[in-house]
């Protein structure tokens, strides 16, 4: 089976361009029911057309309980039957027996964020007489700014920023780019910090230099902005929930807080479907209790 994997991740890496962190997903979940189903049945490793869907219903209920999330199970269904469609399109099964199988009911979680206020506190914390604090002000200000993922975030370079029109070229999952806008604040902190930046072998900046380094001057990974983000909340006494993502989630409440348009949120944030964005309209009530008093004719 593991051979029919490794064709299947060639596959997504090679003709669908799929990104890194894809691949490695797909080939998490996939070696996870390999290693069920070669235990299952005592040690001998079934090739994907011998695999039945009564086999596949002991693998999810073995997930089940095992206490995994009911998202990770719906990811690895998910990874499950792109699989066996790639084998029926290769020709190595006749059908996909991960068809039959039901994707656990999800229960919708409410992204956490940040207060427009409780925001101001976190970006005036990090000290900006010193160079790493302009730089994590500059960190702080642009994922809020843009409603960044930190992975995106830690991608961009020099030749990524347009300061003339206020934006960043952002390469978002599936390796899909978009244009993100930036404030002010976030223009303005990032002029301070990079003229202070010390890239690896102190070589001169380039289009593909990383805006944001560490100490030894290599692109800054997701682990140090979570650390340093850890970091800032602290002194700020700041809900120590926050991670990364909530400045994402900010953006997208106080946007539509605000009045924004959902199908521009959806558009900011880089989202495919807008059923991904339609969260956020369950935690931006107060802006949409104004219009309502604001529109009907009965509201008051």
């Amino acid at each position: 089976m593991q051979c029919s994997i490794d064709r299947f991740l060639n596959y997504q890496r090679t003709e669908r361009n799929a990104s890194d962190l894809t691949v490695k997903s797909y080939r998490e979940d996939l070696t996870a029911l390999a290693d069920y189903l070669t235990e299952a049945r005592q040690g001998e490793s079934p090739s994907p057309s011998e695999v039945s869907a009564l086999e596949l219903r002991g693998y999810v209920a073995a997930l089940h309980e095992a206490g995994y999330a009911k998202s990770t199970i719906a990811r690895r269904l998910a990874s499950l039957r792109s699989f066996y469609r790639f084998g029926q399109r290769e020709g190595w099964v006749d059908d996909n027996p991960g068809k039959a199988l039901r994707n656990p009911r999800q229960g919708r979680t409410l992204p956490h964020f940040l207060s427009a206020e409780d925001i101001g506190r976190l970006l005036q914390t990090p000290p900006a007489d010193e160079p790493f604090g302009l730089r994590d002000r500059a960190i702080l200000e642009t994922m809020y700014s843009a409603g960044l993922r930190v992975s995106e975030l830690v991608g961009i370079n020099d030749g990524d920023l347009d300061f003339r029109a206020g934006v960043v070229r952002i390469r978002g999952k599936g390796k899909r780019e978009r244009l993100a806008p930036l404030g002010s604040y976030a223009t303005d902190a990032l002029r301070r910090w990079m003229p202070l930046r010390m890239l690896r072998g102190n070589r001169p900046a380039d289009a593909d230099s990383p805006v944001f380094v560490n100490k030894f001057g290599s692109r800054l990974t997701t682990r140090s902005v979570a650390r340093m983000l850890e970091k800032h909340l602290k002194a700020a006494g700041l809900d120590n929930r926050t991670s990364p993502h909530s400045l994402r989630h900010s953006f997208a409440t106080h946007l539509l807080d605000r009045g924004a348009d959902i199908r521009s949120v959806q558009e900011l944030l880089g989202h495919r479907s807008l059923a991904t964005t339609q969260i956020y309209t369950h935690v931006s009530t107060a802006g949409l209790r104004v219009a309502y008093e604001k529109a009907h004719p009965r509201a008051n």
